[in-house]
This record gives structure tokens, sequence and C-alpha cells, in this order.
């Protein structure tokens, strides 16, 4: 039987509703140099991939300079914040469920494709980095997701065994990397989705199994 003693989340799109604040500020930044994400590229293909790896993609497809990569991305972080600091409050069934779980003994932790900055921020305007046991950014990995370098690594730290964790994830790139962990899944299609009884009903089910 397998005993789960971890849950690790993604961020955007689980603990915070984000996605289009990425999609929003990256935007923003491209805009001045007159190129943009398409609705349609971003729900197919940008989703959950690190900002880096975006602008990797649209220099080779659409022609952006590689020299405005560094001015591009500091300046998306910017917008990405004054909306972060504008629109992230507590939501009371996370709080409920983060609580709940490190209560019952449960580590926590959170992975990350953003910065480290913004994943500090955003934990904290949801008041939810006093249940976590640590977070990890794109900033912490050589490879982001979809490689599950950095579940390897939350893993790692916590001494656990794939098997012993679950990982809670919405977008292809990130549910890619948990599969590759080797660690279980729950997958949810938005915030909404993540509430205490969803979480525990798919430990139960694993440890039934």
């Amino acid at each position: 039987m397998n005993k789960i003693k971890a849950v690790i989340f993604d961020m955007d799109g689980v603990l915070i509703d984000a996605r289009e604040w990425h999609y929003d500020s990256l935007n923003a930044a491209l805009k001045i140099f007159g190129t943009e994400i398409s609705r349609y590229d971003h729900l197919v293909t940008f989703d959950g991939l690190p900002t880096k790896k975006k602008l990797e993609m649209l220099s080779i497809e659409g022609g952006l300079p590689y020299g405005l990569h560094g001015f591009v991305n500091d300046l998306k972080q910017q917008y990405t914040l004054e909306i972060v600091y504008a629109k992230c409050k507590p939501v009371f069934h996370h709080q409920y469920a983060l609580s709940k779980l490190k209560s019952e003994g449960y580590r926590l932790a959170v992975c990350s494709n953003s910065v480290r900055k913004s994943i500090e921020i955003m934990m904290d305007k949801a008041s939810l980095s006093q249940y976590l046991d640590f977070f990890l950014s794109n900033q912490d990995v050589v490879k982001g997701k979809p490689d599950p370098e950095i579940y390897n690594k939350a893993m790692e730290r916590m001494g656990l065994k794939p098997e012993e964790c679950l990982i809670v994830e919405d977008n292809e790139n990130g549910i890619k990397a948990a599969i590759a962990s080797g660690a279980h899944l729950l997958k949810v299609e938005n915030p909404d989705d993540v509430h205490y009884f969803n979480i525990i009903n798919r430990i139960k089910e694993i440890e039934n199994a």
C-alpha cells in the first residue's frame, strides 16, 4: 500500500488563478516591440512554460530578437507584480485545504515555473506561505516543466520517494512533469477544484489501490 506523505502543488492555475495575469503581462511587454502571443497559442502551446522558454520559442518561430529577451522578461515580471498586488487575495477553501493537510502531518510544497519573487509574493498575498515547507521556482532548476527536474528536486529535499507524493497540476506541461517524476497525480481544471475533499479523496484512492 502506498502511503502519501506529501502534497506538492503547482501555483498558477492551481493555488493562484494567475494564468491570465501571465498572459496579459507578457503581451503588454511584447506589444512594445510590435508582437504578441495569440489566445490560441497561449492555451495550446505556451501555458505553463517559463517566460524564458516562451521568449526562445518566439525568437525561433516569430523572429523576436534574442537581445530583447532580458528586457522583455524584466518588464513582464514588473507588469505581473503590479497585477498580483492588485488582484491576489486569500481564498478560503485553499487556506482551509492547506491548513488541514498540514495539521494532519502532510509535507506541503509549491513547485512553479514562475520566478522566486513572484511565488513568494503570491503565496504571501494569498496567505498560504505559513503552511508550506518550502517552494521551488524556475530559478532553482536548470530545466523547467515539462521536465520533471523541479518535482524530483522537491521530493529529494523532502527525503521522500515518488510513490509517497501527490502532485496537483492543471496544465499539459505540468502534468507531463508530474508523470515523468513518478509521483501520483491529481489533475485539476482550475483553482476552484483545489479543495481539501478533492485532495484527501485522491489520497485515499491511491492508498486503497
